[in-house]
């Protein structure tokens, strides 16, 4: 059997305690659930506000976890686990729609993308794995921050300098945002359309984890052009002397968003979200 170093076992006990508690909780309920003495309980939690797990109420004379206890625990749904976790969906999903596909995850104000699923003979995109972009431009970001609490996006946002631009296009201020998350969260998709790069569309899903919490998208990039008589998926025998048309977001999603949805549900679902 191996040796317990006390102290750290004490720090994890206190900390998975307030954890499982509904709400606030006072120092001399911790240290009686424990069974901890109060002078080792009030140095225990000093030390945890230090580093940010744990915050205190003065009013209330309780303790609450802080942000850093907010970020190591959605920190294993955004790194390693969720790479290896969603691999095989967006392998999948790019099997059965032959576009390249991507998930991407937040930080701060910016997308980063964890997984780029290159389709054969698809061009080489902007958004390959390690690039990062601002999240209001993106799908990816877009379909994260609509399933967010607005307060929480407008804490991402706080004044016009936050707003990056790409393109000139992409909104610019809070309630122009507000208002396009409003719409992904109402269609259950997010979108861009040559905002990221010139000529090509993209779609995304956002993934959810056992809280219902965004932890990453699911995103298809596809042309901006099609062929007559034909959908986005498959051209024409004639395509090199074909007039090709712009595409709609509209068709794109109608054409994609359902494979999209599949697979990120099918991530959520290996994550522990219940559907």
């Amino acid at each position: 059997m191996r040796p317990k170093a006390p102290a750290a076992a004490q720090v994890l006990a206190v900390l998975r305690y307030v954890a499982g508690q509904a709400g606030p909780v006072s120092a001399s309920i911790i240290a009686r659930d424990v069974g901890l003495p109060r002078s080792t309980t009030y140095q225990l939690i000093t030390s945890l506000i230090d580093d940010g797990f744990l915050v205190h109420l003065p009013e209330e004379r309780k303790y609450a976890l802080g942000v850093t206890a907010h970020e190591l625990g959605t920190g294993y749904s955004r790194q390693a686990p969720i790479q290896r976790i969603a691999r095989f969906p967006l392998s999948r999903l790019v099997a059965r729609t032959r576009r390249t596909a991507h998930l991407a995850v937040m930080h701060g104000r910016d997308v980063v993308y964890v997984i780029e699923e290159r389709a054969p003979r698809q061009s080489p995109l902007v958004t390959d794995t390690g690039v990062r972009l601002p999240a209001h431009l993106t799908a990816s970001g877009r379909a994260m921050m609509a399933q967010m609490d607005p307060a929480q996006v407008a804490a991402l946002f706080p004044g016009p300098e936050a707003f990056a631009e790409r393109h000139s296009k992409g909104p610019q201020s809070l309630p122009a945002l507000q208002d396009l998350l409003a719409r992904a969260r109402s269609l259950g998709y997010a979108w861009e359309q040559d905002e990221v790069t010139e000529g090509f569309s993209s779609v995304a899903v956002a993934v959810l984890d056992r809280q219902r919490y965004p932890v990453a998208s699911v995103t298809l990039t596809v042309s901006n052009r099609a062929f007559p008589g034909g959908s986005t998926r498959h051209r024409a025998k004639d395509a090199e002397t074909a007039e090709e048309r712009a595409v709609r977001i509209e068709d794109v999603a109608r054409e994609w968003i359902p494979e999209v949805t599949r697979c990120a549900r099918e991530i959520s679902r290996r994550l522990g979200t219940q559907a």
